[in-house]
């Protein structure tokens, strides 16, 4: 029975058969993708603070319109 070797790859990565990915380009996908993730979060983070400041002033009291108050009438009192 011949002894059983295993072959070592000289450059270590992903080896799907066919062809192998370098682990320096797993490497560099991986920060890429979690650099492009923090990026869009501050992004998200700034946009949805800037909608709540936009619908904040929709509420403010100078840009309502003065709504007419009816006067109190005591109908109880007559002279």
């Amino acid at each position: 029975m011949p002894p059983i070797t295993q072959q070592s790859n000289s450059s270590p990565g992903l080896n799907l058969g066919l062809f192998s990915i370098p682990q320096s380009l797993l490497l560099e996908i991986g920060t890429a993708s979690i650099l492009l993730l923090l990026t869009t979060g501050k992004t998200t983070l700034k946009a949805l603070e800037s909608l709540g400041q936009a619908s904040e002033e929709v509420f403010r009291g100078d840009r309502l319109p003065i709504l007419p108050f009816p006067e109190n009438h005591e109908s109880g009192s007559q002279s």
